[in-house]
């Protein structure tokens, strides 16, 4: 049976990581590790059924993985960087900063939205020149002046993926240094934005020093790839900021599911448990029919 990726090693990672591995796929969870976890920031879960006194959410972090390698799920730190479809189209193919994998199917369990500027001409340039997938935009841009807003991996990646298409590229730090080592080919613009602006669509972007920058295009990478971007890059719908899915974690994009608070409703574990338990259970039925079909 073909590999299932999940991204996310939270409640819904792992449950989901657990059903799949029994249900006789190998399952490879990436993930960031605890520090980059919602779960780490609870001091105390006390209202989840099974626990008769209080446990940190560390703790119940380290019990999930400890249990899912039990019974053989590989775990793998590493940033996410893209999820793409594999070169035939049979799957997928997911990069991270030092991984590259291949999987038949793959469950986004990533936790919440993701990170955005706060300044005027954010929602109103949202597809008429800011956008949150160099990947799926870049043969707009042909030509263009374009820039990427981040300062990380995650950022470089989207940047380089204009590098083909665009006039010039520029990485707009939002005031913070650069963590990545920035090629030649990429301007850095290290000034705070304090506005994106033009008239029917994209202009320019306005620094906290008051000069400006002429841009066809805005591109938005802030931090780590987050679950909404990584959805929407490979054609997945969304409810706002939430990856849709049905009620089995399959979303509109043929073996990818999705589970836990990526999906909105409620934000608590019992319900990413569920969810999770679902993604994996569907990720390795919808494997076995595509092996007999």
């Amino acid at each position: 049976m073909a590999r299932v990726l999940i991204i996310g090693s939270g409640p819904a990672g792992v449950s989901a990581a657990l059903y799949a591995r029994r249900g006789g796929a190998e399952v490879t969870v990436l993930s960031k590790g605890l520090a980059l976890s919602g779960l780490h920031k609870a001091e105390k879960i006390e209202n989840y059924y099974g626990l008769a006194e209080p446990v940190s959410g560390a703790e119940l972090y380290q019990r999930g993985i400890e249990g899912a390698k039990k019974i053989g799920v590989e775990f793998v730190e590493d940033e996410l960087l893209s999820l793409m479809f594999n070169d035939s189209f049979t799957g997928f193919k997911v990069t991270g900063k030092e991984h590259e994998f291949e999987a038949g199917a793959v469950i986004v369990a990533t936790g919440a939205s993701r990170q955005t500027l706060n300044v005027p001409g954010m929602k109103e340039f949202a597809g008429k020149g800011v956008s949150y997938c160099a990947t799926c935009d870049a043969f707009f841009y042909r030509g263009k002046e374009v820039a990427v807003v981040g300062a990380g991996e995650y950022a470089l990646h989207e940047a380089q993926s204009l590098l083909p298409h665009a006039a010039q590229v520029y990485l707009l730090t939002n005031g913070e240094e650069p963590a990545v080592e920035v090629p030649a080919a990429i301007s850095v613009v290290n000034e705070k934005v304090t506005a994106i602006a033009g008239g029917d669509r994209v202009e320019k972007v306005v620094f906290a020093d008051g000069s400006e920058l002429g841009l066809s295009g805005v591109f938005m990478a802030l931090g780590t790839a987050g679950s909404t971007a990584i959805a929407k890059k490979i054609g997945a719908q969304l409810e706002g900021n939430n990856i849709r899915i049905d009620a089995h974690g399959a979303t509109n994009v043929p073996g990818l599911f999705a589970a836990g608070d990526c999906t909105g409703g409620l934000l608590q574990i019992a319900k990413a448990v569920y969810q999770g338990a679902e993604a994996g259970l569907s990720a390795v039925k919808y494997l076995r029919e595509k092996k007999s079909a």
